[in-house]
């Protein structure tokens, strides 16, 4: 029976060690973990950030060129594709900023994807938003430089 003993002795100090390594990692793991979740806040708040931080490339796209669009122009309504998630607050801010231009109102229309046929294959043309914007009276945006 000494010899029995002898190794249920080792064996219930190995589990003691192992207990205490496990208690120390979990200690500086808990730290770990808090630390991660700090940065991780950090990084997200940054990236929040970022994504409010709107410049006239994430917005505007391209004029949009047409005979209704030249008629409006004449009415100082100018027309411009955006992208699908730009908003009217966004597209008056970038058109200010870049044309230099008081905007008195935006409307937005969201043009379908639509189905089209060529012989026996079928696809979609692409749907877009597009943006009438009104500007002051006596101001002008040239959209095609001369």
């Amino acid at each position: 029976m000494g010899l029995k003993d002898i190794f249920r002795k080792k064996k219930e100090e190995k589990k003691k060690e192992r207990k205490g390594k496990k208690e120390e990692k979990g200690r500086k793991g808990n730290k770990g973990k808090e630390e991660k979740k700090r940065k991780k806040s950090r990084v997200y708040s940054q990236a929040k950030q970022k994504e409010k931080k709107t410049t006239v490339w994430n917005v505007l796209r391209f004029p949009h060129i047409s005979e209704k669009a030249t008629k409006l122009a004449k009415e100082n309504q100018y027309v411009f594709n955006v992208y699908k998630q730009a908003n009217k607050t966004e597209i008056k801010k970038a058109i200010e900023g870049l044309y230099g231009v008081d905007v008195l109102s935006v409307k937005v229309i969201n043009i379908p994807k639509r189905r089209r046929r060529l012989g026996r294959i079928t696809g979609w043309r692409k749907g877009y938003k597009k943006a009438i914007v009104k500007i002051k009276k006596g101001q002008k945006i040239e959209i095609i430089p001369r």
